[in-house]
Parts: C-alpha cells; sequence; structure tokens
C-alpha cells in the first residue's frame, strides 16, 4: 500500500513539473520583450529597438510550425511558436504607431511598394500583416508540395531552429565593431541566456529533433559571447565613454 502511495506522490510531482517546464517553455520567450515594449510606451520612443527582430522571429517561428507538418515534435514548442509570433506582430504594432507619430512628415511606404531599400520599414502595421501572410502563403504551398522529402523537411526543421539561434549574432558584431557594450540593455542578455538554457535542456531531456537542442546550444554560446564582451569592455575599455539616454533592446539589428 505504501508503495502504491509513493508511486502515485512522485507520479503527481512528474506531472506538475512538467506542467510548470511546459508553461515555462511557451511563455517564457516573450517575457524578455515585456520591458522593453513598456520602454517603447513610456518613452514614446521607437529607436532602441529593431523590427528587424521581429522579422527574424516570425520567420523562425512560422517555419518551425510548418515543419511540424513533417515531422513531430512536442506540443508546448508548437505553442511557443504561436504565442511568439502574437508577440512579435504587437511588438511591430507598437513600433510603427510610435514611429509613424514622431515622423510626420516622412513619405508613406508600403509593401506594395516591393521596393528592396525600404523593405520592413513600412508606415503601417497592415503592411506588415501582408508581408508576414504572403511569406506564409508561400512557405506553406512550398512544403505542401515537398512534404514527401525528408531532406527538405529535415532542412526546414534547421532553418528554424537556425535562424532563431542566429538573433543575438548582429548585437555581438555590432559590440565587436564599437568596441563597447553601452547602451545595451545587460538585464535583457541575462534573460536570454537563462531561458535559452532553460529551453536547451528541455530539448534535451524532451528528446526533441536533434535540429533543435543543436541550435539551442550555439544560442546559449551566442548569449555568453555576449556576456563576456560585457566583462571584457568594462573591464578593458576601448574608447571614451559617452552618455545615452535610451536603452536599446540586447538583440538589436
Amino acid at each position: 500500500m505504501d508503495e502504491v502511495i509513493l508511486d502515485q506522490i512522485l507520479y503527481v510531482a512528474q506531472q506538475v513539473v512538467s506542467w510548470i517546464a511546459s508553461f515555462a517553455i511557451i511563455f517564457g520567450g516573450v517575457v524578455p520583450y515585456i520591458p522593453q515594449y513598456r520602454d517603447i510606451r513610456r518613452t514614446q520612443n521607437a529607436e532602441g529597438f529593431s523590427t528587424y527582430v521581429c522579422l527574424v522571429l516570425l520567420v523562425a517561428n512560422i517555419l518551425r510550425i510548418l515543419f511540424r507538418f513533417g515531422r513531430y515534435f512536442e506540443t508546448p514548442l508548437l505553442w511557443q511558436s504561436i504565442i511568439m509570433i502574437i508577440t512579435m506582430l504587437i511588438m511591430l504594432n507598437l513600433c510603427t504607431s510610435v514611429r509613424m507619430a514622431t515622423e510626420l512628415n516622412t513619405k508613406r511606404r508600403s509593401f506594395t511598394d516591393f521596393d528592396w531599400n525600404y523593405f520592413w520599414s513600412w508606415s503601417r502595421f497592415v503592411d506588415y500583416l501582408q508581408c508576414v501572410l504572403a511569406f506564409t502563403v508561400l512557405a506553406a504551398y512550398v512544403t505542401y508540395l515537398l512534404l514527401d522529402s525528408v531532406l527538405f523537411v529535415e532542412s526546414l526543421g534547421f532553418l528554424a531552429v537556425f535562424t532563431e539561434a542566429m538573433l543575438g549574432t548582429p548585437q555581438l558584431y555590432c559590440n565587436y565593431q564599437n568596441k563597447s557594450t553601452e547602451g545595451m540593455s545587460i538585464k535583457m542578455v541575462l534573460m536570454w541566456t537563462s531561458g535559452d538554457t532553460f529551453k536547451t535542456g528541455y530539448f534535451l531531456l524532451t528528446q526533441a529533433p536533434m535540429q533543435f537542442w543543436i541550435c539551442g546550444l550555439l544560442q546559449v554560446c551566442v548569449d555568453c559571447t555576449i556576456l563576456f564582451q560585457v566583462y571584457y569592455y568594462s573591464r578593458y575599455p576601448q574608447k571614451p565613454i559617452s552618455h545615452i539616454t535610451h536603452t536599446t533592446s540586447a538583440k538589436a539589428l
């Protein structure tokens, strides 16, 4: 009887831990964007956040959802992608409205202009929606045609997670060019590092497809390298310290 009760307790404990881990995976990725969203709303200044971050995450998560049609992975990862897409659209809506409010004399640009020089720098939120929808339809059509190809499916999964894993490299390169991490939010980098570490561990424990945990490890390495830059440039300043009034995103492009 005691063994039965113990087994039941262990089962319940495992279920609770599983639910907590799933909740963290689904919503943990959007937490770092909450301070950025509040900062933009408060200052009415979107210059510190690059909308190309939204572009990268939208592409990565759309591809990940399509990848699931060819290769099954855990449902929490699917919901994570859906929540992240919604979050990035909310960020785009805010950034677009703030930018247009402060640039009243700027010539309006739209997606249907098909001007590559102004790609992802449009005047209305609906233009971003049109672009995302067009990309989704095109990618879904190609996926439908090639879904029977194992090579295509595996490449699609790798491209999805690799795109997301490369999100931190523009900031890494920017710090290297500036020889400083001034103006970068260290709290955001720490949040990304802890989140990426947890996510990679989740991939390994749930035996997610190989593409997921390999790119997760790469993401952690990029985050740790950025943190090393923080230490190095603060310990060995490469240029005179200047004053910046607006905090930029940790992964701004």
